[in-house]
């Protein structure tokens, strides 16, 4: 096969992952009252399958931060890759093989989640391999491929439903898997450097789980997830049944609109980080998605809904990686294990608040404004843990 020794192409292809994992991570829930009305799956189950999703992510995650430099990066990479495509296209045939079809959703999700889990591991150790002058600037360049990816995702599954109709929405799965699967030639023909070889010399575990702000920091990731997830994994359902709008209008003006709010917070805030205070930035975001969160579950009004899920994009863009910088200063020389071990916090809270959120809904009777409403508590404690986090930083000065 012709091999492009161009870093930019590897580069190019680390884009494109990133694109498959917002695959995997958001087509599914486009489906949510599709998959309740056509196969006969409640709420509380459908919330069980994005935590599922995101815990089998957390899982690989620390497997593969041990064991990926074992097999190495190539080999992993495309592992990924195949098992991205062999979920989406397992999501679109098992359900209807199966006696159970939440067994047959469970079991394509445990597959795509794999691969995700995979990508979420080795794309950005890649793409900080590879030569360059301004690496900060690719590497905000690259987490904005996702949102880009995410809003891909509902647009493209939008447009097909409106022209085929959602009842063939198995079709669309198999589409999605096409993607990944181009991707991973992509991946056999570049070049992929390692991280392996580079000495790191991290703080012992033991020291860092007794720091108070390694919690303090454990907490604002946790919550960093929640509040993005919880509103992000139930706008395509919220906006259509909550609102009363159509599925057609629901998925482009909620996650869709969640979506490039999203990355564009994170574009902006790439752009100008060296004039922007980066705690207050936080504070202040942390207030915007109080706002959007109550703005969206308390209204009647379908405009100022749809917008609370939009401002809720902008809000929460730079929590994930502002809690990344913030421990990156804060604790100085936590390498691995202090990464590893927040990525582990944000994806349990990805997990824990659409489940949160799915659960009230389902106990409310299907309402899933009092779901969004229990969501709140995710951006208040994000809140407590920012002023935690500012306290501590001034005790050490």
């Amino acid at each position: 096969m012709f091999k492009r020794n161009n870093y930019n192409h590897t580069v190019y292809a680390c884009f494109a992952g990133y694109i498959v994992q917002a695959i995997v991570n958001n087509f599914a829930p486009l489906l949510f009252l599709t998959f309740q009305s056509e196969l006969g799956v409640s709420l509380d189950r459908i919330a069980m399958l994005v935590s599922f999703n995101f815990g089998v992510q957390l899982v690989i995650d620390l497997l593969a931060s041990r064991y990926v430099d074992k097999f190495g990066y190539r080999p992993c990479v495309y592992a990924a890759h195949i098992l991205s495509a062999a979920g989406l296209i397992s999501l679109a045939v098992l359900p209807g093989l199966m006696g159970d079809p939440f067994a047959g959703l469970l079991i394509a999700v445990l597959i795509y989640a794999m691969g995700g889990g995979l990508l979420e591991v080795l794309i950005s150790p890649i793409v900080e391999a590879c030569p360059a002058d301004h690496k900060e600037a690719r590497m905000s360049l690259l987490h904005s491929f996702y949102c880009w990816g995410h809003m891909g995702v509902v647009l493209l599954s939008t447009a097909f439903f409106a022209v085929f109709g959602v009842a063939h929405w198995r079709v669309m799965a198999v589409i999605w898997a096409l993607v990944p699967l181009f991707n991973l030639f992509f991946f056999m023909a570049v070049p992929i450097p390692s991280l392996a070889d580079e000495p790191v010399d991290g703080v012992p575990m033991r020291r860092l789980i007794g720091m108070r702000q390694f919690w303090v920091l454990m907490l604002l990731m946790f919550c960093a997830g929640s509040c993005e997830q919880g509103v992000s994994q139930w706008a395509s359902a919220f906006a259509e049944r909550g609102l009363g709008v159509s599925k057609t209008i629901g998925d482009l003006t909620g996650p869709l609109f969640f979506a490039f709010t999203m990355g564009s917070a994170r574009a902006l805030y790439a752009k100008f980080s060296e004039k922007i205070s980066l705690d207050r930035f936080m504070v202040y975001s942390a207030l915007l998605c109080l706002i959007s969160y109550l703005m969206a579950s308390l209204t009647n009004a379908p405009a100022l809904g749809l917008l609370g899920c939009g401002l809720c994009g902008l809000s929460v863009g730079i929590l994930w990686p502002g809690t990344f910088s913030i421990a990156a200063r804060s604790i100085r020389g936590g390498g691995t294990a202090l990464f590893a071990l927040l990525a582990l916090a944000g994806d349990l809270g990805c997990g824990g608040g659409p489940a949160l959120v799915g659960f009230v809904s389902d106990a409310a009777g299907g309402s899933l404004k009092t779901g969004i409403l229990a969501g709140v508590v995710f951006p208040l404690l994000l809140l407590l843990g920012l002023y935690l986090n500012r306290r501590t930083q001034r005790a050490k000065n």
